[in-house]
């Protein structure tokens, strides 16, 4: 969730019934270079809480002197990302890459316990391949160390976020009676429906959800409502998603200043206004406007000319 998981979305996501909120991954390198972006990433908030920061590198050092950093600013928890599979972070031996040797994720995850007196928590995936899915020798040798919770995304490196993803491979680590850790799945939870059925036939401990919140954060909510009754609650209605979208903005400025946050909140907004009728000319609007008044009066003007729009 690079670019997408920073302070103004987690306020949305907690605002609308998130239960355990990570911070965008950060790198090591970055950490312990003082890169400026790296540790504004640090930023959490007490009304975020329970939250975790979220770290990746490949190098056993980096990895030891950036969990102290992150101790210092005093989260809930620290988790290793051991599952993006993006190009350039596999390339330097972090991420996914490391799927490729569990002794070498092994020592990493030592060096972050060694450097931390936070629990640590640990995201990965089933493995490099479907030639190679290690999540079973993966989940016992990281518990061992004492890895408190580990959640996995249900694909392997190579499927990226292609295909379908496979919730048994999660349910028989979970199902190993060496495995005392919470387990927690990801991967294709986008509906209540399906949240509800994953819970009932694979028995983890919950489950993370990550790209269907972004500009849907009601779908925690959502998904807490129809555990609980069976019912759905009301769509979000335009107001709602202007409301949303408005408070977004705000934060983002608030937060990164008005400039970027206005550049950087573009990429929200299709997602805001997902399948809404004849809404193309007010997005390039949002995509373009460049103050901060401007943009204020374009959500007014939607929320006026949409007041009577139902969302099916």
């Amino acid at each position: 969730m690079e670019d997408v998981s920073d302070p103004p979305f987690r306020r949305l996501c907690k605002l609308h019934g998130a239960d355990l909120m990570y911070s965008e991954f950060i790198s090591s390198e970055g950490l312990i270079r003082d890169a400026v972006k790296s540790r504004q990433k640090l930023d959490i908030f007490d009304y975020e809480r329970p939250v975790g920061i979220q770290i990746f590198g490949g190098d056993e050092e980096a990895m030891e002197m950036s969990s102290r950093i992150v101790d210092a600013v005093q989260p809930d928890l620290v988790d290793i990302n051991f599952g993006c599979p993006v190009k350039k972070v596999v390339c330097k031996g972090a991420g996914a890459g490391v799927l490729k040797d569990v002794d070498l994720m092994v020592r990493l995850t030592k060096a972050v316990i060694k450097g931390t007196n936070l629990p640590v928590t640990v995201k990965t995936r089933l493995g490099w391949d479907e030639n190679s899915i290690n999540i079973d020798e993966v989940a016992e040798r990281l518990q061992d160390i004492g890895v408190q919770a580990l959640t996995v995304h249900a694909r392997t490196r190579a499927q990226m976020y292609k295909g379908h993803s496979d919730w048994s491979h999660i349910e028989r680590v979970k199902n190993n009676p060496r495995i005392t850790m919470p387990i927690f799945g990801n991967g294709d939870i986008d509906s209540p429906e399906k949240a509800l059925e994953y819970k009932n036939k694979y028995g983890l401990d919950g489950m993370m959800i990550g790209r269907a919140a972004i500009g849907y954060p009601w779908i925690f909510n959502e998904i807490k409502h129809y555990f609980a009754t069976g019912e759905h609650l009301a769509k979000p209605t335009i107001a709602d998603r202007v409301e949303a979208a408005r408070n977004h903005l705000i934060w983002s400025m608030d937060w990164k200043g008005e400039r970027l946050g206005i550049v950087e909140m573009r990429r929200h907004y299709t997602n805001y206004f997902k399948g809404i009728h004849g809404f193309k000319e007010y997005k390039q609007r949002l995509v373009t406007t460049d103050e901060h008044n401007g943009l204020m009066d374009i959500f007014e003007e939607i929320s006026q000319e949409y007041s009577n729009y139902q969302i099916v």
